[in-house]
């Protein structure tokens, strides 16, 4: 079994549910800040995360449901996960009701969970640097393509509550080219483990 980072890991909170979900992205992705994610109990404190709306330019659902994206058109709660300029897999928390095809993507964790074995599969020991983008931390957690359609309340997927609220900063997003002023990121502030430092 995967074990925490030290033994005064924090305790992760109550399982969240897919009625967690079935809010405005808006709202889910702030709420995120905090909350455990594990996949088959490897993981950690999920730190950024980036707002995707239907109505957004730089969503993949934004002209329409595809092959590719119809994960996004479906019923919040469940995982959109995608292969970014055919190197990387991304993973996203679909949100709002069915056909709203908006969804989160997680950006960076901070390891607490399982760090060996995302060690063996980074091919590194820095532990800021296991999770620290999102296509990091699906190398480091093993999500790939048959992931995408995955319950987020159901294995090997686990998603636990944040104990407390932290301090969020948001920005803009990264490494897009459309909507690129839309404040829709948010971290943990002053963490350690993010993708890029927000403006301070």
């Amino acid at each position: 079994m995967a074990q925490n980072r030290n033994p005064n890991a924090q305790k992760p909170g109550k399982p969240l549910k897919r009625a967690f979900f079935a809010r405005s992205v808006h709202e889910v992705a702030p709420d995120l800040i905090g909350a455990t994610m594990l996949v088959n109990g490897v993981g950690g404190i999920i730190v950024e995360v980036e707002a995707y709306h239907h109505t957004d330019p730089a969503a993949h659902s934004f002209r329409g449901p595809t092959p590719r994206n119809r994960v996004m058109f479906g019923p919040p709660g469940f995982a959109y996960v995608y292969r970014s300029y055919g190197i990387h897999w991304c993973v996203n928390f679909v949100c709002e009701k069915t056909g709203s095809a908006s969804a989160v993507l997680i950006r960076a964790l901070e390891p607490t969970h399982g760090i060996a074995a995302m060690r063996r599969r980074r091919h590194l020991d820095d532990e800021r640097s296991l999770c620290s983008g999102p296509g990091k931390l699906t190398e480091a957690l093993g999500i790939t393509g048959k992931h995408n359609g995955l319950a987020l309340d159901a294995p090997p997927i686990a998603l636990h509550a944040r104990t407390t609220r932290p301090e969020i900063a948001a920005g803009v997003r990264i490494g897009i080219t459309k909507a690129i002023e839309l404040p829709w990121r948010y971290g943990l502030k002053g963490s350690q483990f993010l993708s890029k430092p927000f403006p301070a």
